[in-house]
């Protein structure tokens, strides 16, 4: 491989930065997509994680295409520049159904990250054991649990009918965010035509902002993310146990 950066946002970006025609006219400039090209792209990972990739006449007309995300893009592609990797992005949907809003929302998620440079990947939860109902050793529970450990963000779209999120105890966690997130983007309950497209609205907007959000977001946080699970209870603890475990085994 060449190259990290995927040959449209090469071409738009010139020598490194915009040409001055793109500054003056964005309007005329082609849309940045920093998306895994077919070529760099791991087959198997393509067929099994990313169905929410469209064929090549969908995607000229699918809406995520023509998005200005001029500013994030810049920003991922100065990441990717620097790290020499993608960010790595879960997305997870809850419902069984055929045609869920959960699911046709993770996908048009999906879509949105995978422009800006992602490596986006939706989990099929279609053979999900129920909690508890099998052993943690089953296929589907650790491959859910390696995805998890993989990914440097989550995109958790999940029907809640009572808007409640269970756990969460530390003083800033997923939880509490999740709480406050939803009540933000709201419900989108007859959003999508026919050829399960989300249509132009508010609420799409929204959903933009979120993924545009979640990217800045987890690049910024990214390289410091074991400073945040330092913590002093659990530092505390640690020492405590070391120092038993020290005892027992002197005794012993």
């Amino acid at each position: 491989m060449s190259s990290l950066l995927p040959e449209k946002a090469v071409h738009s970006h010139a020598n490194g930065s915009f040409s001055q025609s793109a500054k003056v006219n964005k309007s005329v400039a082609p849309a940045l997509d920093l998306s895994i090209g077919e070529a760099e792209d791991d087959s198997d990972i393509r067929a099994k994680y990313r169905p929410f990739i469209l064929d090549h006449e969908d995607t000229a007309s699918d809406w995520v295409s023509e998005l200005e995300l001029d500013t994030v893009i810049d920003l991922a592609q100065a990441n990717l520049e620097m790290t020499g990797s993608r960010l790595k992005i879960l997305v997870l949907y809850g419902s069984q159904r055929q045609r869920s809003y959960s699911k046709l929302a993770a996908f048009k998620a999906a879509r949105i990250l995978y422009r800006l440079g992602c490596d986006a990947r939706v989990y099929n939860p279609s053979q999900l054991p129920i909690r508890d109902s099998v052993s943690t050793d089953h296929p589907a529970v650790q491959e859910l649990r390696e995805l998890s450990l993989w990914s440097d963000a989550h995109i958790d779209w999940i029907p809640l009918s009572t808007g409640s999120v269970n756990g969460g105890s530390q003083s800033f966690n997923t939880v509490n965010s999740l709480r406050i997130l939803g009540r933000w983007i709201r419900i989108i309950p007859t959003a999508f035509n026919g050829k399960a497209r989300l249509l132009l609205s508010g609420n799409r907007d929204r959903l933009v902002d979120c993924m545009e959000e979640l990217v800045k977001y987890t690049i910024l946080m990214r390289p410091h993310h074991a400073l945040f699970g330092d913590r002093y209870s659990e530092r505390k603890e640690s020492a405590a146990k070391a120092v038993k475990n020290f005892s027992n085994n002197a005794v012993n």
